[in-house]
């Protein structure tokens, strides 16, 4: 198994994403044959009920997170809530799933959504560059 520290989570739900804040965050390579990975995170209390929801029902969401570093691209996983616990005031959150078939080619992604916003040209490429390395958070791509 190898673990990596969470930086930013998603939650991806009918092309909206949601930020989820969280005090600390772990994701975990399980390195099995289903290619499972774990997501802990521990959370605010306002996260609570959209999470316990989606446990008690047992469905699918989509999770978008960053690994190790900003700079790197999201990955989107296809996951379970398999336990909330809660802390004073807090809760930890463990989901289980794995990597989804969603491109995630960031460079891609933002330059559709700049030339989306009406721009081009030189402000195109100055915007473009700007973003970049700045990494905003962008909609995920339609599934085709």
């Amino acid at each position: 198994m190898k673990s990596f520290r969470l930086i930013s989570m998603q939650i991806a739900d009918k092309e909206q994403l949601t930020d989820i804040e969280f005090t600390e965050g772990l994701i975990i390579n399980k390195e099995d044959d289903s290619g499972t990975w774990l997501i802990e995170v521990f959370v605010e209390e306002k996260y609570v009920k959209y999470f316990e929801e989606a446990c008690s029902d047992q469905s699918d969401i989509i999770v978008q997170v960053v690994i190790t570093k900003k700079e790197n691209d999201p990955a989107a996983f296809k996951s379970k809530v398999c336990s909330v616990s809660r802390v004073n005031g807090y809760a930890s959150i463990l989901l289980m799933g794995n990597l989804t078939k969603i491109q995630n080619d960031y460079p891609a992604m933002l330059l559709e959504h700049l030339i989306d916003q009406g721009l081009s040209g030189d402000a195109l490429l100055s915007e473009f560059r700007r973003k970049i390395i700045a990494r905003p958070r962008i909609l995920l791509p339609k599934k085709v």
